[in-house]
């Protein structure tokens, strides 16, 4: 059987802030996307030239965070907007993902908070960019 997880495809690299580890876990509904850095010209006769920018795999992930303690809902929003940490979508961080494996991901999406009373927060629309991962212990 062929590899059946991100990790398989993977290279272990380094995140840009390594000092934590969003263990956060998603919630709902989660989507992981995978596609190929291909370039499709196509000529006016309908004829194509694909070409390929590398062989690794590009992964994303998405989820809607629906409710979120008070703290948790804080600990994203810091990551999110510290410049010393994600600084938006700039930087990359290690994420534990439900499969049980950690890797290097960077915010892929604007960060938007909603609730009530601030008690209760959620997070719509989280996507995050997998650049590589983390090796296993």
């Amino acid at each position: 059987m062929g590899a059946s997880e991100m990790y398989d495809f993977l290279s272990t690299i380094s995140p840009d802030y390594s000092t934590s580890t969003l263990t956060i876990s998603a919630q709902g509904k989660v989507s992981e996307t995978s596609s190929k850095a291909v370039a499709i010209h196509t000529g006016v006769d309908g004829s194509e030239e694909r070409i390929s920018h590398g062989s690794t795999p590009i992964f994303c992930l998405s989820w809607d965070w629906n409710v979120l303690t008070e703290s948790d809902s804080g600990t994203i929003f810091d990551l999110y907007n510290d410049s010393a940490k994600a600084n938006g979508c700039q930087k990359s961080f290690k994420f534990t993902h439900g499969d049980g494996h950690t890797y290097v991901v960077r915010f892929d999406c604007e960060l938007n908070r909603a609730g009530h009373a601030m008690s209760r927060m959620g997070i719509p629309g989280v996507k995050l960019r997998v650049l590589g991962r983390v090796a296993d212990s």
